[in-house]
């Protein structure tokens, strides 16, 4: 893939921290949701958010990376606004670069990143997973395009689709018929056949594409002195987190799963923010959002060294995610050693990932706490690899570098 190198000018405008420490914090609880998949019982036998199962121990474990994906898009449209402007870019330099990520993104999707989280090689075996690097490259080339609009077209259009996607939700795919392939991809989903190997989009993306695009639209903020910053972000994201609670209460738009009252007031309130993810709702992204919003505008007050932690994995998303993938995936195969010896489902995706749940031994995984025991011994030994990356992304202008 041919990509122009990118001026080092670009580079050496001032990163804001707040935008890097928020995106750390986000890495950091994303690592929690993954390990849980590799070793946590409970992830092989039901779904976290089952309310006829679950624990709020478990629920919570699994709510509180709801934030990720929010965040990630939300943060690529901003630093997509920032890399322009800092960077004294043209659009057409922003489209490309957009474009060429977005197809790199996608391309290690499908192939390392399916390696290191399913152990799978053959596109014939098994269907291909479309996830999170998916729907970031996918919005990152439909961002190429939008932003050529009006700022104040994209942000209505914005708007719009995290406002009005829901009233899509009992459109089929079927009623496209040979097109329906795409609205599995935009909404739905669904699985696509492609010359005989089975695609399914996880992640539909016509949410995602609304908040990367709102992200976009947000970096005019950064361009405004930073006490009216804070303010617009704090009032920004507690009208998102007022909205979510008023629509969710109302219990009529904004979500297809809605909130009932529980055996107790516990599960009543986790029922209440139990939200659709797959597509987002707007109920989901509103909760996220907002919160969002409030952190970084806190975050703002704060001048964070280099070598913090929320910094540092907050500079390397890219790499990060990958390393934590791998990491978490090799310490699981070395529990599992320790536990049941050599057998032939240690190399296998676990049955919270779509492996076989025949090939596994009954009561496989293990309690909660050590999910969180893993995740201290993942950051722990991220932290220094991510640190050395960081630091040379900060002393190399190389283009290849914007890639990892």
């Amino acid at each position: 893939m041919a990509v122009s190198a990118i001026p080092a000018r670009a580079v050496l405008a001032p990163r804001i921290q707040s935008v890097d420490a928020l995106r750390g914090a986000i890495m950091m609880l994303m690592a929690i949701d993954h390990i849980r998949d590799y070793v946590a019982r409970s992830a092989q036998q039901f779904l976290p958010t089952d309310l006829t199962r679950t624990t709020a121990a478990i629920f919570l474990t699994r709510w509180i990376t709801h934030f990720c994906a929010p965040v990630f898009m939300l943060t690529a449209g901003l630093g997509a606004y920032l890399w322009m402007t800092r960077g004294h870019h043209a659009k057409g330099e922003l489209s490309r670069l957009l474009i060429s990520r977005g197809i790199w993104l996608i391309a290690l999707e499908v192939t390392v990143l399916r390696l290191i989280m399913f152990s799978q090689i053959s596109f014939a075996a098994n269907p291909v997973l479309l996830i999170i690097l998916w729907a970031i490259g996918f919005s990152m080339i439909a961002l190429a395009g939008l932003i050529y609009l009006p700022m104040r077209v994209l942000m209505g259009i914005s708007i719009a689709i995290i406002a009005l996607h829901n009233l899509l939700d009992d459109v089929s795919a079927e009623r496209f018929g040979r097109a329906a392939w795409i609205w599995d991809i935009l909404y739905q989903r669904g699985v696509i056949a492609f010359d005989g190997i089975k695609f399914r989009p996880a992640y539909p993306v016509l949410p995602w594409i609304g908040v990367m695009a709102g992200g976009y639209c947000l970096g005019m903020v950064f361009d405004w002195d930073a006490d009216r910053r804070r303010r617009f972000l704090v009032r920004l994201g507690l009208a998102l987190a007022a909205a979510f609670v008023v629509v969710r209460a109302v219990n009529v738009y904004g979500d297809p799963l809605r909130w009932s009252h529980q055996a107790s007031p516990v599960f009543t309130v986790l029922s209440f923010l139990n939200v659709t993810k797959y597509p987002s709702s707007l109920d989901f992204l509103l909760m996220t959002l907002g919160p969002a919003m409030v952190v970084m505008a806190w975050l703002e007050q704060f001048h964070f060294h280099f070598t913090n932690p929320l910094i540092v994995f907050g500079r390397v998303p890219f790499f990060y995610y990958g390393a934590h993938l791998l990491l978490a995936h090799l310490i699981a195969i070395g529990m599992n050693f320790a536990r049941y010896g050599a057998k032939s489902f240690l190399l296998i995706a676990p049955p919270s990932m779509g492996g076989p749940s025949k090939l596994f031994p009954v009561g496989y995984g293990f309690p909660l706490w050590t999910v969180y025991a893993v995740w201290v011994v993942v950051i722990l030994l991220l932290y220094p690899a991510c640190l050395w990356f960081a630091r040379l992304k900060q002393r190399r202008h190389d283009w290849w570098l914007t890639y990892l």
